[in-house]
């Protein structure tokens, strides 16, 4: 009776996600892309703003005057609110739309188990790719700070902006799976997550995004005051519904659409 339980096979289908996963190049070249790259471009924003430059310190705001681990946080957290969401959204793109874009989509109706569960079990895996990736990219940001010489007694306090920030953009990005289900492919998931990252620009710009869950992460790791309570309670909220369409919309898959 493979049918009569909704997550039947979620252990087995988590672990042949999983091994896909690691073996994928893609989620590999992102993974360095979030952990190396977001460290290189803040450091060398906030270099460059130190220096001088005019356009990367009207660029950073007041961050480009504040130092020590509070200054290399919010760099690293206003270059993060941005790439992450772009790298999670692709990534999350992929687990999801590569049944579609290899052909491989069709074998999956001979499995015993269900494909709204295949779809759930693909979300715990990108989760949980998503919290390595924080670790590593706070600890690449720790690095940083003791390489420019910032000490280690309000080091803790700073850093954890890093991973919760990482968590909540991964969570906000959930649209781009249900996006890549309802389109059939990799691209209406990337095409989905980009319009985000848009939104979300215009919204912060025009001062109403503190209660936006697709805003709301950002501008709390960049200036807590700005994001309201609100605000941070919709990213978990908003993920779980776009988790609940999208394993709706793959029991709903067929052969012929």
């Amino acid at each position: 009776m493979t049918g009569s339980r909704p997550l039947h096979g979620i252990g087995t289908a988590i672990a042949v996600e999983a091994r896909k996963a690691v073996a994928s190049r893609a989620l590999q070249g992102i993974t360095a892309f979030l952990v190396v790259g977001i460290v290189v471009l803040a450091v060398g924003a906030a270099a460059g703003a130190a220096s001088g430059d005019e356009r990367l310190a009207a660029k950073l705001g007041p961050l480009a005057g504040a130092g020590g681990w509070n200054g290399l946080v919010g760099v690293v957290a206003q270059v993060e609110s941005a790439a992450a969401l772009l790298g999670f959204g692709v990534a999350l793109s992929w687990l999801v739309g590569r049944e579609f874009a290899d052909g491989t989509v069709a074998g999956l109706f001979a499995l015993p188990i269900r494909r709204s569960t295949i779809a759930v079990a693909k979300l715990v895996v990108y989760l949980a790719w998503a919290a390595t990736v924080a670790v590593l990219l706070t600890g690449a940001v720790a690095i940083a700070g003791l390489a420019l010489g910032h000490g280690v007694t309000d080091a803790a306090a700073s850093l954890l902006r890093i991973p919760a920030l990482a968590v909540l953009t991964a969570l906000i990005a959930t649209p781009a799976a249900w996006a890549a289900t309802a389109g059939r492919g990799l691209l209406p998931g990337i095409a989905a997550t980009v319009a985000l990252i848009a939104v979300a620009q215009v919204l912060a710009v025009v001062g109403v995004g503190g209660a936006i869950p697709f805003v709301a992460p950002a501008l709390w790791a960049i200036e807590p005051d700005a994001a309201t309570g609100w605000g941070l309670a919709l990213v978990p909220v908003t993920a779980l519904a776009f988790a609940g369409l999208c394993a709706r919309a793959w029991s709903r898959l067929q052969l012929d659409r």
